[in-house]
């Protein structure tokens, strides 16, 4: 399967609630999976760490988060179904982001340190999740896909926030006016 990327409609859409776990959502969640693992193949640099369904162009609140977001060899991922923000606390940070569906581009987004969410687990298990850190910056990334938002649209304005990977992995800032601002493809507009 083909990851969607900006400017397509699709990733600016409100998703759908699954509501009940069918084959359909397990093949979907799988879909999600291998997709995943196959854009790693091609970025030696980076981890995908997570992906939601919109960016494969399922309209359905599904997200799945790797199991270990530091260590590449470890391939699981965790599924969680219908996920809904219960409470962000903790003071708001600023850190890198990038995303299978924002190509080439890396932002200094803020988000909160903490999350509390509540979801299904891919058997239908419900299950309330407290995380911090990396992994509440993930869900949370990942969370604001199945309502339309990109990373992009939390820096929008800041000049100085957006980043772009050298060959060697390193984050270069990039210039604002020609790849940002004035960019129809980053943000989905006409050219």
């Amino acid at each position: 399967m083909k990851i969607i990327t900006t400017p397509d409609p699709r990733l600016r859409a409100k998703c759908r609630k699954v509501n009940k776990i069918t084959p359909e959502i397990s093949d979907i969640i799988a879909k999600m999976r291998e997709a995943s693992l196959e854009w790693e193949k091609s970025h030696p640099y980076e981890l995908s760490a997570a992906m939601a369904a919109p960016q494969l162009g399922f309209d359905r609140r599904i997200i799945i988060v790797r199991d270990d977001l530091d260590d590449k060899k470890n391939t699981g991922f965790t599924a969680l179904i219908d996920p809904e923000v219960i409470k962000t606390e903790g003071k708001t940070k600023k850190d890198y982001e990038g995303c299978l569906s924002v190509p080439s581009i890396y932002g200094l987004v803020p988000r909160p340190t903490k999350v509390k969410i509540k979801a299904l687990l891919e058997d239908g298990t419900p299950v309330r999740i407290k995380a911090d850190d990396s992994l509440a910056r993930t869900l949370l990334h990942e969370i604001d896909h199945l309502d339309g938002i990109l990373f992009i649209d939390h820096i929008k304005d800041d000049e100085t926030a957006f980043f772009r990977m050298n060959d060697k992995g390193d984050l270069e800032p990039v210039d604002y006016e020609t790849e940002v601002k004035n960019n129809p493809k980053l943000w989905g507009e006409d050219e």
